[in-house]
């Protein structure tokens, strides 16, 4: 019989640890900026293992790994979808740095209005609440399933979740960064821990091939029937809808903010994308063992890498187990600690301040953010124990985040955006997003698209009876944007003088040692940087891309691209 005596010590040495280290932190809170922002003085290997630590948790892995089990090695695109982002992200991490924001509400409250921010603030909340709710469902499956039902679902839940609080609520947004550096090497451990064992019990890559003898599931780009279409369009659509819906999740402020100048910024996020993604490989790699090794016993597919973890750990060496709950638990940690402060500051910031208690001291918005904490984590855990699976989830997540994406993009270039339209877009594109879904309350079905409609569709639209994903998300955020473009023309836009100041501050750059400022503005005696733009037409606010900017975008595609070929030969 299996002795979890050096697991449990693993477990709890981690467990103890990081909620004393991230308690410490706490000493460094003497504002509501601080304890939402830290003190914007992380540098580059904090900011780059604070990025991969918020933007990587145990749900992407679970979620990946049971993709890649029912579909083969194109289910990488669960998490792959952004990788084309990330050359993206080079340019847009200064732009949010430069906000000098503690929320991207901020900045939408400075160029639309309040109201837009208060929008913003609601969306985003729910959004990382559901966030929550799916990192702590598939961390609750793969501690059971790991444990072989000794430590419930539960059980495992309010556990972390309590860890997770003590020392976030305590220590704000630096007890985040702190912490996630040391979580973030426990999520890469994550990553490869079982990879060569599993490796070694399927043979190989070779002899998995004879395993599972079906060609398509070795494929990128899959068309083959039971993938889904995970296809070519299916990888677009999923790309540009993340793309869009990227600059509307509430913690890029915080994953670019954070940092001490523009470089930082960008540096900590690209670099901390870039080792998510070669994770992302080892998770692939590690499920399609689990389809050789439980050819003849399928398994649910949100417990294969628990049950890989049990079956394969205990007769390495002991304690392997502890550590490898220690980083599924490190790895769920890390982001929800983010989230959990992030929402906070939307509340506290954007909603309360302003408009229900405004001119209060520091400490009281402090106290206010800390409570606000623990009611977001709350509703966190009831969504975790009512969504269906973890992919339902997942794919929630990814729709809601995309819904005032639109309005977002166009704030950035195009001065004729206006706040009515900023509403009128993101509601379009629900309303869009609830007439193309069957909708059902308490079990009651109060409207199906899909049964009213879908045999009106080209059968490519459909799967299974169902509007395909892709497919509704080209429909919503056509209508989205359409929305945003006509309204737009129809109101009155900002001032000039109030898009001036904004435009300014958007493209000077943050200096080293810069002091805390309002939002949107610049510290005193800061001349903005001159407007050279690169398309010179009226209402358009496109600069010319500095050195840095091109260089850099072109570096991080042929780093993606090598990424991609080295995964498409490793497989192939």
């Amino acid at each position: 019989m299996y002795d979890w005596t050096i697991d449990y010590i693993t477990l709890g040495v981690y467990l103890i640890g990081v909620t004393v280290i991230g308690t410490l932190t706490a000493r460094r809170v003497s504002s509501a900026s601080t304890f939402f922002m830290g003190e914007r003085k992380f540098g580059k290997w904090m900011m780059t293992m604070f990025t991969f630590g918020t933007g990587t948790s145990t749900d992407q892995a679970v979620t990946t790994v049971a993709k890649t089990y029912t579909v083969g090695a194109s289910g990488i695109w669960y998490q792959w979808l952004w990788i084309f982002a990330t050359p993206v992200y080079w340019l847009l991490a200064p732009l949010f740095r430069r906000m000098r924001a503690v929320t991207t509400a901020d900045y939408l409250h400075a160029r639309y209005n309040q109201s837009v921010a208060v929008l913003f603030a609601i969306v985003g909340i729910l959004g990382l609440a559901v966030l929550i709710g799916v990192m702590l469902k598939a961390c609750g499956a793969m501690v059971t399933a790991v444990t072989g039902g000794a430590i419930s679902e539960g059980v495992a839940i309010y556990g972390m979740t309590v860890l997770f609080v003590i020392y976030g609520v305590a220590g704000g947004l630096t007890a985040a960064v702190i912490t996630d550096f040391i979580q973030g090497i426990l999520t890469v451990a994550l990553s490869f821990l079982i990879l060569p064992f599993a490796l070694q019990a399927v043979g190989g890559l070779d002899g998995l091939r004879v395993t599972i003898d079906d060609p398509s599931f070795f494929e990128l780009i899959s068309d083959a029937p039971g993938t889904e279409q995970l296809g070519l369009f299916y990888v677009i659509m999923i790309f540009l809808n993340a793309l869009i819906g990227w600059v509307t999740t509430p913690h890029s402020m915080q994953m670019c903010g954070a940092g001490r100048t523009d470089n930082e910024a960008r540096v900590g996020l690209v670099g901390g994308m870039l080792l998510k993604r070669f994770c992302t490989m080892a998770w692939v790699l590690t499920a399609l063992c689990g389809v050789g090794m439980y050819m003849n016993t399928p398994l649910h597919e949100d417990l294969v890498w628990g049950t890989m973890a049990r079956d394969l750990l205990p007769g390495i060496a002991p304690g392997l187990v502890g550590l490898f709950i220690a980083s599924v638990l490190a790895a769920v940690m890390s982001s929800c600690d983010a989230f959990m402060v992030c929402s906070a500051a939307l509340f506290t910031e954007n909603i309360y301040r302003p408009l229900i208690r405004p001119d209060r001291s520091e400490k009281h918005y402090v106290l206010v953010g800390r409570l606000a904490s623990i009611a977001v984590v709350a509703g966190g855990i009831l969504l975790a124990f009512a969504l269906p699976s973890v992919v339902d989830g997942l794919e929630l997540v990814w729709i809601v985040q995309a819904m005032m994406g639109v309005s977002m993009w166009f704030s950035f270039f195009w001065r004729r955006a206006t706040a009515a339209a900023a509403w009128a877009s993101t509601l379009a594109g629900f309303a869009t997003w609830f007439a193309t879904s069957t909708v059902q309350v308490a079990g009651v079905t109060l409207w199906d698209f899909n049964g009213r409609f879908g045999h009106l569709l080209p059968e490519n639209m459909m799967i299974g009876g169902v509007l395909s994903l892709p497919w509704q998300m080209l429909i919503y955020l056509s209508v989205a944007a359409v929305a945003m473009v006509v309204v737009s023309l129809f109101t009155t836009p900002p001032s000039d003088e109030r898009l001036d100041s904004i435009y300014a501050t958007l493209r000077t750059p943050v200096a080293t040692d810069e002091p805390e400022v309002a939002p949107l503005t610049l510290p005193e005696g800061v001349e903005p940087a001159p407007r050279d733009p690169l398309i010179d037409l009226p209402g358009l606010e496109v600069m010319k891309p500095s050195v840095s900017s091109v260089v850099g975008f072109l570096v991080c595609s042929g780093l993606v691209a090598g990424l991609i070929w080295f995964f498409a030969w490793i497989i192939a």
